[in-house]
């Protein structure tokens, strides 16, 4: 199911009950779209989340952990100083259309009180986070600014007045209720009535249409079937479903679709949180890392191309000889080469005086010649050590990107930015500003295992580089997949159960490049027994006398076992 007027009925509902009354304590703008509001009620903080992502926009408590930027935005700043202090007076949807108003009574700068709201739009890439002075419709802030030549329906800026989208013209089934669908019942056939449904109500997306169109041809009373059906948006069971082919989709309630499961949740936040938990993840990471993902390919592709030409090179040498054979044949027979002959034929005393064919250059005689092919033989012996050793620094150049590439397609938004200090130490990324503070590095992600034990886990080279040379007891135990590019993970514990050793490993598997193979190897061993080698790059590292697991990754115990912030 889309985030349409329907599910946004429920989740206004659900905010109601949970957050109406609570007072706002923080603001945070973790994202370029979006905004965390800390609502404390009843004794407990409600983390909401009010997006206007593009392709992730909706409203909801989360409590997937989020990094805030290290120097605030303008638009939170904003923010905080209307909304910091002030209680959520009531929560409203605009007819049943995607748009939520939070409304709060703030003080102006003379210390009059004034009630602002906070009106979330959530249209697919026309989505938006508006501030609004209520007696006047004045637009304060807004997220996103849009020119108006982009948009010449409304004007999206600070100070303009605040319009809504153009209406739809069609029922608010909330409050005209369903009885005219008795005309569509009798009148018209089945596979007709989403699309009726759609064009007469507000808020209906396909899926929603299709779902109340199986929920009223049921047995019984048609209209009781669909009050009935329309009803459970007021007291939403949360459904996440999962089809035959892994894929994902939502309901408030479950309302029989086809899936090959359906797992429950007390609250659309939680459901929600399950459902984005991936997706969203992935796309703040790719919107963050667009630029450091860009610079690790042009240096993959650059080292790559090296490697070819440096095997060609090598490839030349091993053909050394034949040089050496040809400049031998014309210093021998030097009469039989005159000036303007582009080849010569002289037998080979090295094979059998089988006739031997040889470029020439028609300016040169054949002593020439044969001095010509002495050099390039003499060349091409003298660069076998240095390509060889070129050799090896591009193929360690060639392991490093496969390695941030890994670590790039498991990181948070939160490691991102290791990673682009990383980069920009190394000098792949240059900057005119050169900071003499030492750049602050994110901590690991933090595991507890099915017994207690403390695990941790790197999820770049900064923190594995901390987290396993400078942190790690030297007792406790440290694991890697083997030979393929993915994070250190630490056991605190010197004598880790059996289980707490195979959830390490699995760990190990699913944040390395073997995320989606079964029976990774896993190497383990104590962390004092790690070496790096001077000179090597950021979380390099050598070891000796490992020990190896092998396991399946396993994304479920990945979330069961992360410790919640």
């Amino acid at each position: 199911m889309p985030l349409d007027g329907l599910f946004t009925h429920a989740i206004v509902h659900e905010l109601n009950t949970l957050i109406t009354g609570g007072r706002i304590t923080k603001v945070h703008q973790p994202y370029s779209n979006e905004i965390v509001l800390v609502v404390r009620n009843n004794g407990q903080n409600y983390p909401l989340l009010l997006s206007a992502h593009p392709s992730y926009a909706r409203a909801q408590i989360t409590y997937i952990p989020y990094e805030n930027p290290q120097t605030a935005p303008n638009f939170v700043m904003f923010l905080r100083r209307y909304l910091e202090g002030t209680k959520i007076q009531r929560i409203e949807q605009v007819d049943n259309d995607r748009i939520i108003n939070f409304y709060v009574n703030a003080r102006d700068e003379l210390g009059d009180v004034q009630e602002i709201r906070v009106t979330l739009e959530m249209m697919g890439r026309h989505s938006n986070l508006f501030l609004v002075r209520e007696h006047d419709n004045r637009i304060l802030e807004l997220i996103k600014h849009v020119p108006a030549d982009q948009n010449r329906v409304r004007s999206l800026f600070p100070g303009a007045t605040y319009i809504l989208p153009p209406a739809q013209n069609l029922l608010n089934p909330f409050e005209s209720g369903l009885d005219s669908l008795a005309s569509m019942i009798l009148d018209e056939p089945f596979d007709n009535w989403a699309k009726q449904i759609q064009s007469t109500f507000q808020g209906f997306s396909r899926d929603s249409a299709l779902a109340l169109a199986r929920a009223i041809n049921q047995d019984g009373d048609h209209l009781a079937n669909a009050r009935h059906w329309l009803a459970q948006f007021d007291n939403p069971q949360p459904t996440l479903f999962t089809s035959a082919n892994g894929g994902f989709s939502y309901a408030a309630f479950n309302w029989q679709q086809e899936s090959a499961s359906a797992q429950s949740f007390n609250t659309i936040g939680e459901m929600l949180d399950a459902y984005y938990v991936g997706k969203a993840e992935r796309e703040r990471v790719n919107q963050q890392a667009g630029s450091l993902v860009r610079v690790v390919k042009n240096e993959l592709k650059k080292n790559i191309t090296k490697r070819k030409k440096l095997l060609n090179t090598l490839s030349d040498a091993e053909n050394a000889d034949d040089l050496k054979v040809k400049g031998d044949l014309l210093i021998t027979y030097p009469h039989l080469v005159e000036k303007g002959m582009t080849s010569v034929q002289i037998e080979n005393y090295y094979d059998n005086n089988n006739l031997l064919s040889i470029t020439l250059d028609p300016k040169l005689n054949g002593l020439k010649n044969a001095e010509k092919y002495f050099t390039k033989y003499r060349k091409l012996r003298t660069a076998v050590d240095f390509v060889n050793e070129q050799l090896a620094l591009t193929d360690a150049e060639i392991s490093y990107f496969n390695n941030i590439m890994a670590q790039l397609d498991v990181a948070s938004p939160k490691d991102v930015e290791d990673i682009r200090i990383e980069l920009t130490t190394e000098g792949y990324i240059r900057t005119k500003k050169k900071s003499k503070q030492r750049p602050k590095v994110s901590h690991p992600d933090r595991f507890e295992s099915s017994d207690g034990t403390l695990i941790e886990v790197g999820k770049n080279n900064l923190q594995n580089e901390r987290l396993s040379l400078k942190q790690a007891d030297r007792r406790d135990i440290w694991l890697h997949v083997q030979k393929i590019p993915g994070s250190h993970v630490i056991i605190h514990d010197a004598n880790p159960s059996e289980a707490t050793l195979i959830e390490a490993a699995k760990l190990a598997a699913y944040y390395s490049k073997a995320r989606d193979s079964a029976n990774v190897p896993v190497d383990y061993l104590p962390a004092g027994k790690l070496r790096k080698p001077n000179g090597a790059k950021p979380g390099f590292v050598i070891f000796e006398g490992q020990q190896t697991l092998y396991v399946t990754p396993d994304a479920a115990l990945v979330s069961q076992l992360k410790i919640k912030k």
